[in-house]
């Protein structure tokens, strides 16, 4: 299934459930901030099994990602994915590149019914990566996982995060996602929420060379590319093989092309709150007081989030605006404002005169 396929007026194409905050590492950019010891008031097993339900309610196919901190600092995540993929869910999961990710606890998660492994690789040596991760032996940890998932026939993702810190190695880490067999390599673009404040984003005009890049290598890699929190990698790949004064036409390609928060993407946090994203903490409500499916549905912010039309400033006057529309999540973390404009584009609007904010280090 893709982003195309399905109305994101009706169902996210990704509901992601953050199962804890608890992990044994430190990374630099983590949204969750997260600690060793495991919060109080989690959702608990039954709770867990709730939410499952009512993400079926989406309809058949529904993707779920299991999130943290590390999820498997949970007891009960095995049981939680074959729960879900008995409701009909595709059960993905994103855990921490330690030990506990063995090559036994992958094999009974895929037994499970697990569809998809996503890891981080924020550097292409042991040296660069656990440094991001601030956990020495996390780079082997997560290569040790990558090769007992395709041991098992579990499709494999890796997830790499790019600022100014990681940004010279990605020509690196993309050869190293190849070697592992990857199906896919999301390149996630800092957002400045948790830890992840500390940390220097790229400028734009870097991150538009970044995204051509991108756009130039998906075109020979064996495995496919997505950015993250970086909509306008669809605007840079048009105009890179199109005519770049030519804005697509809303109910042509439009924003079917990709998914953006609360277009297309849910967020559920270890103790019930809704988000657009993770990245974007503007909660809607809670799953112990309300429904999970009414809520993505009927939420103003939500509705807000999915209206291209209800943009301000450049992304609201930008020609591209049903096709990329910017993160959100990056302008709500710069603004507060999650319908102003994402500081991280380059793109300039035809006939746009209003301020053009732009991260100043990079």
């Amino acid at each position: 299934m893709n982003p195309r396929e399905i109305d994101t007026d009706e169902r996210p194409f990704v509901l992601v459930w953050e199962v804890t905050q608890a992990c044994e590492l430190a990374c630099k950019h983590c949204r969750a901030e997260a600690a060793p010891a495991r919060h109080p008031d989690e959702l608990t097993t039954d709770e867990g099994e709730a939410l499952l339900d009512e993400a079926a309610r989406f309809g058949d196919g529904q993707l779920v990602v299991l999130s943290g901190g590390d999820p498997l600092a949970r007891p009960d995540t095995t049981h939680l994915v074959r729960y879900g993929t008995e409701q009909g869910l595709r059960m993905t999961m994103t855990p921490s590149g330690t030990d506990s990710l063995d090559a036994p606890r992958i094999e009974r998660l895929a037994d499970a019914g697990l569809r998809r492994l996503a890891l981080s690789l924020d550097g292409a040596t042991p040296e660069s990566h656990d440094a991001f991760r601030g956990e020495r032996g996390s780079f082997e940890e997560t290569i040790r996982a990558a090769r007992a998932a395709r041991d098992v026939g579990l499709p494999l993702q890796i997830n790499t995060t790019v600022c100014a810190e990681t940004v010279d190695a990605l020509p690196a880490i993309r050869d190293l996602v190849a070697d592992l067999g990857a199906v896919l390599w999301s390149v996630f673009f800092l957002v400045p929420v948790g830890r992840g404040r500390v940390l220097d984003p790229i400028t734009p005009e870097r991150a538009e060379q970044v995204m051509l890049w991108l756009d130039e290598a998906s075109e020979t890699a064996p495995f496919g590319v997505k950015t993250t929190e970086a909509p306008h990698y669809r605007r840079v790949s048009l105009q890179r093989h199109g005519d770049p004064d030519a804005a697509p036409a809303s109910d042509g390609i439009g924003r079917r092309l990709g998914i953006t928060a609360g277009d297309g993407f849910a967020f559920v946090s270890h103790v019930g709150d809704v988000y657009p994203s993770g990245f974007l903490p503007e909660s809607a409500g809670n799953v112990r007081e309300a429904s999970l499916v009414e809520i993505y549905r009927s939420d103003p912010l939500f509705r807000a989030l999915r209206d291209p039309d209800a943009l301000r400033g450049k992304c609201g006057a930008c020609e591209f605006r049903h096709v990329c529309g910017g993160s959100r999540s990056r302008a709500y973390a710069h603004t507060g404002d999650a319908l102003a404009s994402d500081p991280l584009c380059a793109h300039e609007p035809d006939g746009y005169e209003g301020p053009l904010p732009g991260p100043s280090h990079g």
